[in-house]
């Protein structure tokens, strides 16, 4: 029963924050030293960071006033991952963490997916808070990792990332660094088996998708590509195995 609610106020919080992702999805989806989009594609100001991907051109709503990504879409996405993740991770106080910080990461994934780039102004809090938060969770009686572990987790595949883009930084992004730093976070906080896995899935799940663009004719083996959402994919589903098993 306890889990059960759990699951159920996970999926309620995802589908509230993913209601409001699309409108900052599109302000930030901007090329490098861009500003932010402070206009849609109409030309109408956009009214703050958070809400559905709409404007009120001449006072209505009017269907060609959208923009960016739906919100359907955006909540949906959300509402699984969060309830998936604290079915997962049960009744342990990381659990709230990892639930908290999810919309973000799609938030980050659709950034990626739009213009190829993690902005700072996302990657870097979210590593800070996820440090912090599993922190306080490593406080309480019942967390199912190590602060130690995360924190080292962090380091060690940020390094990881850095050593990869020094050697090859055509082929991988600097914001992927960062983005590396918050993820080692978690897979670090349930040992180093979880942080393996989670690295290697990463890798994995781009080389699939990666080959799907060359067997589709879509690409090459030079063909760019946004590469944070698959990072995220391999941590979450790495961090879904670490909270069953602990």
């Amino acid at each position: 029963m306890v889990l059960l609610v759990i699951t159920a106020a996970a999926v309620a919080y995802g589908v509230a924050a993913g209601l409001l992702l699309p409108r900052a999805a599109y302000r930030l989806s901007v090329e490098p030293d861009a500003a932010w989009h402070d206009r849609c594609p109409e030309g109408h100001p956009i009214p703050g960071w958070l809400g559905p991907s709409h404007c009120r051109g001449g006072g209505a709503l009017s269907a060609r006033h959208r923009y960016g990504a739906g919100p359907a879409w955006t909540a949906g996405v959300a509402g699984v991952v969060c309830g998936v993740l604290g079915g997962a991770v049960g009744g342990r106080p990381e659990a709230a963490v990892f639930v908290a910080v999810a919309p973000v990461l799609l938030l980050l994934g659709i950034v990626d997916l739009a213009v190829q780039r993690l902005p700072d102004v996302l990657t870097l809090p979210l590593a800070a808070g996820l440090a912090l938060g599993l922190g306080g969770a490593a406080l309480v009686p019942g967390a199912g990792g190590s602060w130690t572990g995360a924190l080292i987790g962090g380091g060690a595949l940020a390094g990881a990332y850095l050593l990869l883009f020094l050697l090859n930084p055509a082929g991988l992004g600097f914001g992927d660094v960062k983005l590396a730093l918050a993820l080692g976070v978690p897979l670090g906080w349930y040992g180093w088996g979880v942080w393996a896995l989670g690295a290697f899935l990463g890798f994995l799940y781009g080389a699939l998708y990666g080959l799907a663009l060359v067997l589709r004719g879509s690409g090459g083996r030079r063909t760019a590509f946004p590469f944070g959402p698959f990072m995220t994919a391999g941590a979450l589903t790495a961090v879904l195995l670490g909270g069953f098993g602990a």
